[in-house]
Order: structure tokens, then sequence, then C-alpha cells
């Protein structure tokens, strides 16, 4: 994916639902921006609601750490309707702002249950063997249907 000082590696962008299940995925170079990815995976997620309503593109609530902080992000997520639940980033020698902080959501856990999920049950994604990044996604989006047939199945 990405050579750089130390090798070669590849970050994965995931969407999950409430109850930690995979929406959409996206896989780019270490180095590349977090923030920058949301949009993408906002545009892929599909959302299926309980009868027979039209899927909706975006959910109403999205909840990031503070890797995708910016004020730009939030305001392409209020201008879709989107609540956004990001994390603020704390820098040591800025002065943080008065008044009591904003209650953060508290549900990060769902997002790395659903990466331990995919590595418990498919050893292959754990560690990147393949070359080309096509191959790696395949295996991604591999893993991601398998872990909705046994939801389906089990359903």
């Amino acid at each position: 994916m990405d050579y750089g000082f130390k090798g070669k590696g590849c970050t994965n962008h995931i969407i999950t639902d409430g109850n930690g299940m995979p929406l959409s995925l996206v896989t780019t170079p270490a180095s590349a921006s977090e923030r920058a990815q949301v949009v993408t995976l906002l545009a892929q997620a599909k959302l299926f609601p309980v009868g027979s309503k039209r899927p909706r593109c975006c959910p109403k609530i999205l909840q990031g750490d503070k890797g995708y902080d910016s004020q730009s992000l939030r305001q392409k997520l209020r201008s879709k309707g989107i609540k956004p639940l990001i994390a603020k980033r704390v820098w040591k020698n800025r002065k943080q702002p008065r008044g009591r902080k904003a209650a953060q959501g508290k549900t990060r856990w769902q997002v790395e249950r659903c990466f331990a999920w995919m590595q418990r049950k498919f050893r292959r994604v754990v560690v990147r063997w393949e070359r080309k990044s096509k191959y790696w996604y395949g295996f991604l989006l591999l893993a991601i249907s398998f872990m909705w047939i046994d939801k389906l199945i089990s359903f």
C-alpha cells in the first residue's frame, strides 16, 4: 500500500451499526488522513430500516475517536443531517475552552469488537500478506459477508 520510513502499511476504516456489525469498509495507506475517509464510508453505507421503508444513506448520529476531530468534518456531517459525536483532541500548550465539557458517547468498543471478531474468526485478515490492495480488500469484504451470513442465520 504505502512505502515509508517504517515500511509499508495500511489502515482499515469501518462504519458499524449499534450492534457492531460492519456496514462499509475502506482501506487506505497508513499515512492517509482518517478524516478524508468519512465521506466515502458514508457514501458506501446503506441503512435498511425495519419495515417497508426505503433505505437511508446516512445515520442520525456518527461517533468517532480523536483521529476524526476537525471542524470541517463536523460541518460536513451537520450539513448532511448527521449529529457528530467526535472526541476533541487535547493540545498541551493550548488554552482549553471554558465551561463544562460536552458529553461524549461511550460506544467506541463496538467498532473495536467488530475488528476483534474479524481477527478471531478469519486468521487471514490479521496480517496483510497480499501485495496488491485489491486482493486484501477482497479478503476483508469476504470476511464481512461471512459475518453478516452468520448473523442472518442465527437471527
